[in-house]
């Protein structure tokens, strides 16, 4: 099949290091997988360009406007030309990542009668408005509703985002909505080989992979790592060495690092190492390079907990305890105490304790790693995901309340 994979946001290259970029790629593989061709449309290609999508058709017409409601109506032309440009070049299967401001997929289906997916990654409205300027709330509402009536399918990452999908559709999107959390490539993201009898140890490493932005929780996690490293000396009676890496950029970058400089001072048991931004390419020699890897969310609203965490997934495929806040869609990722650990959202304290636990026992992150990559490889592979996302085209979609993650 010919698939155009259509992207307007102009905030998500598709060549990029952000989660966003990772997600996109990982979907085009696994169409690719399934031997379709796949052309992506795009307003913004970006340069991070992984050695196995060089070859990637990637069509780009790019955003460009002085301020914020110049730029709303600068995607919602720019998705008018991506889609002219699908169009022009013709398709089987249009499927467009949910962006504000546009309807191209709906525009391909009443010119080509083809069919198509919607993926729906949050409720972008809300998110616009809360996070950042909205400046054509009316605009940006009728184009998300042309979008969701346009489509054959509305592959939501999560229930929460099934449910607003719903509601902002009146109810009439329910029976073309299904629940399509987030996945990972297993064949990329491998666990480390274990190290040979005799190997020196190496200095308990934790590690965490994301964005840094104020609701992924890494000031948490600098304090709970900081009192761990801390309180494992007191148990030992003499300095064990930790290292935290955090991987990843973001507006929170200089604010991070200055609680960070400020938890050293005249600590001699924990390192701390900004990555900065990480290329995909790189993510899985990263990982295993940890011992535990963290997804530290603080407590939020419950109309925040739309996520579906990439990190989480990530983690579990690379053979890792995971220690995760028990929040939105997490406990419905990680079993505690069989694939990871899941602590309260935002407790410093539950995060140090757990911490220290798995760093004093080596067998028991060995069995959480090994029953991690297991779930991950057995429910979590992008081609599942996507097989998910595109069976409601061959066969009914059933009740959301009925969608097992």
């Amino acid at each position: 099949m010919r698939i155009a994979y259509i992207c307007a946001d102009p905030g998500i290259p598709v060549f990029g290091t952000k989660g966003a970029s990772v997600h996109i790629q990982e979907i085009v593989r696994a169409f690719r997988r399934r031997g379709d061709d796949v052309t992506v449309y795009c307003s913004r290609r970006g340069e991070v360009v992984p050695a196995d999508l060089a070859d990637l058709s990637v069509v780009e017409i790019a955003v460009r406007a002085p301020d914020a409601a110049g730029r709303e109506i600068a995607i919602a032309s720019t998705a008018q030309l991506l889609a002219a440009a699908v169009i022009a070049d013709g398709c089987d299967l249009a499927y467009e990542r949910y962006s504000l401001f546009s309807a191209a997929a709906g525009l391909v289906k009443a010119r080509l009668a083809v069919p198509v997916v919607l993926e729906v990654n949050a409720p972008l409205i809300e998110e616009q408005r809360t996070h950042r300027v909205l400046a054509d709330e009316i605009g940006a509402v009728t184009a998300t509703r042309q979008i969701i009536a346009a489509a054959d399918v509305v592959a939501c990452v999560s229930q929460a985002v099934a449910t607003w999908v719903t509601d902002l559709s009146g109810g009439t999107a329910i029976t073309r909505t299904v629940v399509v959390p987030n996945g990972v490539n297993t064949s990329r993201i491998t666990p480390a080989v274990p190290a040979r009898p005799g190997t020196p140890s190496r200095v308990f490493t934790v590690g965490f992979v994301g964005t840094l932005k104020p609701w992924h929780g890494v000031d948490v996690l600098l304090r709970a790592a900081a009192a761990a490293a801390t309180a494992s000396r007191a148990r030992h009676g003499e300095p064990q060495r930790w290292r935290l890496v955090i991987a990843g950029a973001g507006p929170e970058h200089d604010a991070l690092r200055a609680l960070a400089a400020d938890l050293l001072t005249g600590s001699d048991t924990l390192d701390i190492e900004f990555t900065g931004a990480v290329a995909p390419e790189r993510i899985p020699h990263l990982l295993r390079g940890f011992d535990v890897a963290v997804a530290p969310y603080p407590l939020a609203e419950t109309a925040d907990q739309y996520f579906s965490p990439l990190k989480v997934y990530e983690y579990l495929a690379a053979g890792l305890p995971v220690v995760a806040s028990a929040i939105g869609q997490i406990p419905a990722i990680i079993d505690h105490d069989s694939t990871g650990l899941l602590v309260a959202p935002g407790d410093e304290r539950a995060l140090s304790e757990a911490l220290l636990e798995l760093q004093a026992d080596p067998d028991r992150r060995r069995r959480l790693g090994e029953a991690g990559r297991t779930s991950a490889v057995t429910h979590h592979d992008w081609t599942a995901v996507l097989a998910r996302a595109l069976a409601p085209l061959v066969g009914p979609v059933a009740p959301l309340e009925k969608v097992i993650l």
